[in-house]
């Protein structure tokens, strides 16, 4: 299974939309956001894919209209892969200290990244709001690619 991974997308609708086409183009099974949506409308943007959907708040998701939909730390399994997702990479330890996750993905600095964290792989994609940023992980290989087109 292909996972879009994206993150802080800042109510980018455009680049959402862009983002997204990709996902439908290459077939990706789930999209996991690591939050700092900012709009509702970006929520319901990536909604209307109709790409089944996990995502967290951010620290900029103040409207109750968002903090209401999403928590800060999700677990999830796809694709046989158990995968942690938060928006800051310092509630890494807050939320996935003494877990058994194949991989956390998280958000807040506008920068990709690849690091271990108690012998679990750990991956940020960047930012949506600044450009078309985002990352595919593949649950069969365990893989992550890191896109910016």
């Amino acid at each position: 299974m292909k996972i879009l991974i994206i993150s802080d997308s800042h109510g980018n609708i455009a680049n959402l939309n862009h983002v997204l086409g990709f996902a439908k183009k290459i077939n990706v099974g789930a999209v996991i956001h690591c939050g700092d949506w900012n709009t509702l409308e970006a929520v319901e943007t990536v909604l209307s894919f109709g790409i089944p959907l996990y995502s967290v708040i951010g620290n900029a998701d103040i409207a109750d209209n968002i903090k209401d939909k999403f928590k800060e730390s999700l677990e999830v399994e796809l694709g046989g892969r158990k995968i942690g997702i938060t928006h800051k990479p310092s509630n890494i330890k807050k939320y996935f200290v003494d877990k058994k996750l194949d991989i956390i993905f998280c958000g807040h600095y506008h920068s990709k990244d690849e690091g271990v964290f108690e012998n679990m792989k750990t991956a940020r994609p960047a930012a949506i709001i600044n450009g078309n940023n985002f990352a595919v992980y593949n649950t069969a290989s365990g893989t992550i690619e890191f896109v910016n087109e």
